[in-house]
């Protein structure tokens, strides 16, 4: 499992209305890759409002449709239920979505 890596995760929580939902990972790698169970995830609708909190994605980042990452709605996710692998953030992408996080935990850049 790697940072930017989507996922499409049966029935995530028990308020969201869909049986499936896509998530990114958001975590960073050190967390991944160690023992703890879950990592932080954003997920991904097939609304795009274009908020500086979200990111746009498609297509071409495996999804059958144009969505968006909504950086302001994180969870955390047991690790087991990242198993249906959808596809990966391509560098660009990555990069918005880090801005996308700043803004929407109100980090300064560094």
């Amino acid at each position: 499992m790697r940072r930017g890596e989507l996922y499409r995760v049966r029935k995530p929580s028990e308020s969201d209305p869909r049986r499936y939902r896509v998530f990114v990972v958001v975590s960073r790698q050190v967390l991944i890759d160690s023992r703890f169970s879950t990592a932080i995830c954003a997920p991904i609708y097939s609304a795009y409002e274009g908020l500086s909190t979200q990111v746009p994605v498609g297509p071409v980042e495996g999804l059958k449709h144009d969505s968006g990452i909504h950086c302001d709605e994180l969870v955390s996710l047991p690790k087991s239920s990242l198993t249906h692998y959808v596809g990966m953030l391509p560098p660009a992408k990555l990069r918005l979505l880090d801005d996308a996080l700043r803004r929407a935990l109100q980090l300064d850049e560094g």
